[in-house]
């Protein structure tokens, strides 16, 4: 199924994709899509039983998809090393600095904390940050936890995951450059309003076996920028939810991103943002993620 939440009568909604024009308003039932995930698996049964004969049906050209939802807590990874190894040379360039892939990045998933307040969703502009020059798109998958769980054992780990969407983690190169010399992780190079982007659906689980290999692609106003496959990934999202939860319990409504594709960003090529710029980002199975940045007049 592919679950989303849109706009539409002056409110937000969660909904059910019936078809490409409409959906299944489940307003009535769902506050949000954090509610949805946390009434489990019998909702899905629900939900999907009743697109067989829906009832409240909104027409998706009245209504503006917006983030899926606002996640509990977001974690983004690492786990791309083509991506790491393209970004160290274009970094090594523009810093002067040597970068090289330290063996823990080989060993165990790599992440940050990031601003789970700052999601946007499709057709949104994100605001370019004030302190910044270099601007840049990232392409990745993302999983939506689907139930709480600590110290969870491989095996049992793809249970965890609720549903897919697109992740574009957009990012300031120079702030987060500077900032990183100082050994922690990033925070202003990834922290400003509408930095984040989810969407345009939520797809489940069952329809995506894992560990997923799904195409990528991203394109900045039409021209292909670059992508890859997220079969690709060093750790998995099994990994990546195993070693997240060691004495550490995870919830329902967490999302977990990949890291970005290799060449799925502008930096790994040399390229940036411009005011003004379209970028559509492209996910098998997934749909597209459409978003424009724009300048502060």
């Amino acid at each position: 199924m592919h679950l989303g939440t849109v706009e539409h009568g002056g409110a937000l909604k969660v909904v059910a994709r019936i078809d490409a024009a409409s959906a299944l308003d489940l307003s009535g039932d769902y506050a949000d899509m954090v509610a949805l995930v946390e009434a489990g698996p019998d909702a899905l049964a629900d939900i999907k039983t009743r697109l067989g004969a829906p009832d409240k049906v909104i027409a998706l050209a009245d209504a503006r998809l917006r983030c899926p939802i606002m996640p509990v807590q977001f974690r983004d990874c690492l786990v791309f090393e083509e991506h790491l190894q393209n970004s160290f040379k274009q970094a090594e360039k523009l810093t002067g600095r040597p970068f090289e892939i330290p063996q823990v990045w080989y060993d165990q998933p790599i992440y940050y904390k990031g601003n789970r307040m700052s999601f946007i969703g499709p057709d949104q502009d994100v605001r370019w940050p004030a302190y910044a020059e270099f601007l840049d798109v990232e392409l990745e998958l993302a999983v939506v936890i689907g139930k709480r769980g600590c110290d969870i054992s491989l095996a049992e780990a793809p249970g965890y995951i609720w549903g897919y969407t697109i992740l574009n983690d957009v990012s300031a190169r120079d702030a987060q450059m500077a900032e990183m010399a100082g050994q922690l992780g990033p925070a202003k190079g990834k922290d400003f309003d509408t930095g984040n982007i989810l969407g345009p659906w939520i797809v489940t689980a069952d329809e995506i076996a894992h560990p997923a290999a799904l195409a990528m692609e991203v394109s900045i106003n039409g021209e292909h920028w670059g992508g890859g496959n997220s079969a690709n990934m060093h750790h998995n999202f099994a990994d990546i939810i195993t070693y997240v939860s060691k004495s550490e319990t995870i919830y329902p409504g967490e999302v977990l991103g990949s890291g970005t594709v290799g060449t799925g960003c502008g930096l790994e090529t040399g390229r940036q943002l411009a005011d003004g710029d379209h970028f559509d980002l492209k996910i098998e199975k997934l749909g597209t993620l459409s978003n424009s940045i724009v300048k502060d007049k």
